[in-house]
């Protein structure tokens, strides 16, 4: 996983937690969903990048 893209999941995630307290702080569900999607596409971009690094290091092996 490039830091980059580590950084860029790590951003999002830290992003949809702030807005979805917010959104527990002013009860506020669209705030709160808007978080929770945003935490969810951060582990999808993690879970992406750790697939792509473990095709390339299998691809390395061969």
């Amino acid at each position: 996983m490039s830091l980059q893209d580590k950084a860029k999941a790590i951003a999002k995630n830290i992003e949809g937690k702030v807005q979805e307290t917010v959104g527990n702080i002013t009860d506020n569900p669209k705030q709160q969903a808007e978080g929770k999607a945003k935490q969810i596409q951060a582990e999808a971009m993690n879970t992406a990048e750790n697939i792509k690094d473990k095709a390339k290091n299998f691809i390395d092996k061969l």
